[in-house]
């Protein structure tokens, strides 16, 4: 009765070689990693104010209220860990997804295989 479809998809047998991504945690890991960036070089330039360096003050385009200041460092890091907590769910997610795609056409597949010769025993 093991062979039941149902007993099948209960079964763990391809758990622990494909492990899914955990969506919150990866977003969250990206988020803080994007969110120390942007706030490490906003006061790296705050501080030092190197001649020639990044022009940070762009990200203003795309994070509103940013500007190369201490205010500036955490409204950068804030909208940082926003836009790197998206990211991360999105990549958790897309793995998540093409893992399971692929684990069902591979199952697929390996069900029609077994079942060619089905007519021939009848």
């Amino acid at each position: 009765m093991a062979d039941q479809p149902s007993e099948r998809r209960k079964s763990p047998e391809f758990a622990p070689q494909f492990p899914r991504a955990h969506k919150q945690a990866l977003g969250f890991a990206v988020g803080i990693t994007v969110a120390a960036l942007i706030v490490g070089v906003t006061v790296f330039h705050v501080v030092l104010q190197p001649q020639g360096g990044l022009p940070l003050h762009l990200l203003n385009q795309y994070f509103h209220g940013y500007e190369v200041s201490w205010k500036g460092a955490v409204i950068g890091g804030a909208w940082g860990f926003a836009t790197g907590f998206v990211g991360g769910w999105l990549l958790g997610f897309v793995h998540n997804f093409t893992v399971g795609i692929w684990l069902l056409l591979v199952k697929a597949k390996n069900d029609l295989q077994r079942m060619r010769d089905f007519l021939d025993h009848i």
